[in-house]
């Protein structure tokens, strides 16, 4: 990445990500591996996918999941190491957020979930995200479904 990065040169292209691309950014950010088969499974279901493109390369993609009535969660937004502090996060995370808006009903509320990283609060704060456990809100919740069932 070049030390300054002007976000007008950021193509912000929807439902082009491949899984290749995908899963090579999975891998930048250390998450956790995924079959092909699985990986192309939950792009192909999700409400939208964002990648951010520079120069036709991908740095960075968001991902977006739900009902497109009542409820939609950023399931992934990932922004390499070295593509960070740029505004890229901030840019797709606006992209995600314009269509949630889009799909709510008149008069209607969304909700508009996600979880965090940890370290990450911030960041999702400064977007009008709620860090959770509050006062009225318990924590979020998480159980991981694997074939190998002793280790829930």
């Amino acid at each position: 990445m070049p030390r300054q990065v002007d976000l007008d040169m950021i193509e912000l292209i929807d439902n082009k990500l491949t899984v290749d691309e995908y899963l090579k950014l999975r891998a930048l950010v250390g998450w956790k591996k995924l079959s092909r088969e699985q990986a192309q499974k939950a792009l192909d279901n999700s409400l939208l996918v964002v990648g951010a493109y520079l120069a036709g390369q991908p740095i960075g993609m968001g991902r977006l999941v739900g009902d497109g009535a009542v409820i939609c969660y950023v399931q992934d937004l990932v922004i390499p190491p070295q593509a960070q502090g740029y505004g890229i996060g901030s840019l797709v995370l606006s992209r995600l957020t314009q269509y949630v808006e889009s799909l709510r009903l008149p008069g209607t509320e969304m909700m508009f979930d996600l979880m965090c990283a940890k370290g990450r609060e911030r960041f999702y704060e400064a977007h009008g995200f709620l860090a959770r456990p509050t006062e009225k809100l318990g924590p979020g919740m998480i159980q991981y479904i694997n074939a190998d069932l002793t280790q829930r």
